[in-house]
């Protein structure tokens, strides 16, 4: 079975959109940033490293420092599918930061958004 094509596409190729989402509801890139170092366990300059390297997305999340274990928390409805049903690891773990992306965009508080509760 071949891989879907965002698993070859770089991170950095789509971290724009994911700040222009945020931003364009209000949010910050600092808030976007934090979304995906709570996720991935990456620190600030590691994700600028992955950025500036252009890492495709397969990469970014395998070889993420430490994937956060509350991510199972998160549930829901990403492109028509409950993220929490997807089979495959990497594009679970792909879903999860759409989840994490859209919630913030909807004005989420940040300690929900991050399973603080």
């Amino acid at each position: 079975m071949a891989k879907h094509r965002i698993y070859t596409t770089s991170f950095a190729s789509v971290y724009p959109l994911y700040v222009a989402k945020a931003e364009k509801k209000g949010r910050t890139k600092a808030e976007v940033d934090q979304v995906i170092c709570w996720l991935t366990g990456y620190g600030p300059k590691e994700l600028k490293a992955q950025l500036e390297k252009q890492t495709d997305f397969e990469t970014f999340f395998t070889r993420a420092p430490e994937m956060n274990p509350a991510r199972a928390l998160i549930k829901g409805m990403v492109c028509g599918v409950r993220v929490e049903e997807i089979k495959e690891p990497t594009m679970r773990e792909i879903r999860y930061l759409d989840k994490l992306i859209d919630e913030l965009a909807r004005g989420k508080a940040m300690d929900k958004i991050l399973r603080k509760e």
